[in-house]
């Protein structure tokens, strides 16, 4: 599928502010290992490690709790662990928000900082759901747990504050195709009320133009998502399931999605799977156009600390969020 807008729309350089900080990074921390060439156990400290940066100066939260979403066996789910979030004055509802890290690596705490963030700018509560992870736990584990994690959040967290109302699901890279895939699973069950999503994992095409253009960096790379992707579903043909490629699924199927606030970094081997999604939606007449933030790569919302595009990012999806309630 041709993406909506061409590659050469949109510059390849680093924006001043992204070279900066990685220049910085590099300079104070040296260069870190590749998680995914490590064990799973290994890499997932590696990532932990590398995330310590960008979870510091928190933003205030007047309760931050957490609550046990119990394994459901007809659904196929584990025990999950969910990090509570919630703002001083909060609203009714809440937003799930499903982390990143290719399905294979981080946990609520790499991402608090960004959820915090969130919580702060929509006045909503953020639950992070510790989902099981590939390899050990391949599709539909993860999958599946974030499906009991939004049957339930309301009733587990309860204690902690948060108050029946609007559902927004959110999620970053592969995060985000899960919660494309969680609502196309309960279509004619649980409903979001809409879902922000942050350059997302929608396909395992690794021939498309930004796979080509991006093979090699900066940031993420072609080579790691094909490890990410062997690790969720190591079975190329079973890749074609709508359940692990959102991207495929059928029209009705798409159509019956809540309002989708669709976000890209411009330097990212994924920009193309966001623009090929809203493609899929333009063709079956749904009004979503991506938000691309150009000069930053894969990732940068984790930066809101230091780099000024990841908090314009998280303020305008969080007016995307007041919009809609």
């Amino acid at each position: 599928m041709n993406v909506l807008a061409p590659l050469s729309d949109f510059s390849i350089e680093l924006a001043p502010e992204m070279a900066e900080l990685s220049a910085r990074v590099l300079a104070e921390e040296g260069p870190q290992p590749d998680p995914t060439m490590l064990p799973p156990e290994e890499g997932r400290r590696a990532a932990a490690i590398g995330n310590r940066r960008w979870n510091v100066s928190m933003p205030g939260m007047e309760r931050v709790g957490s609550a046990c979403v119990p394994a459901d066996e007809a659904l196929g789910s584990s025990d999950v662990r969910l990090l509570v979030l919630v703002p001083p004055n909060a609203r009714e509802g809440a937003i799930l928000f499903v982390h990143g890290g290719g399905f294979a690596f981080c946990s609520p705490e790499t991402h608090e900082r960004c959820a915090r963030v969130l919580a702060v700018e929509t006045g909503l509560p953020v639950i992070l759901p510790d989902y099981r992870l590939a390899p050990e736990h391949p599709f539909p584990a993860g999958l599946l747990d974030v499906v009991a994690s939004w049957r339930a959040a309301f009733e587990v967290a309860a204690d902690l504050g948060l108050r029946e109302g609007p559902l927004i699901l959110a999620g970053d890279s592969a995060g985000a195709g899960l919660c494309v895939s969680a609502m196309l699973h309960q279509q004619g069950g649980l409903r979001a009320d809409a879902a922000l999503l942050f350059y997302g994992v929608y396909d395992a095409d690794f021939d498309t133009p930004s796979y080509r253009t991006f093979a090699d960096g900066p940031g993420l790379t072609r080579a790691k998502m094909r490890r990410y992707w062997d690790f969720y579903v190591a079975d190329a043909p079973a890749r074609r399931n709508p359940l692990v490629a959102p991207l495929l699924a059928d029209d009705a199927a798409l159509a019956a999605l809540p309002p989708l606030h669709l976000m890209a970094a411009g330097i990212d081997p994924l920009l193309s799977d966001t623009l090929n999604f809203e493609a899929r939606l333009a063709e079956i007449g749904r009004t979503e156009r991506t938000s691309v933030v150009p000069g930053v790569v894969h990732g940068f919302l984790q930066m809101s600390n230091e780099l000024p595009q990841a908090r314009e990012a998280l303020r305008q999806a969080a007016g995307f969020v007041k919009s809609r309630l």
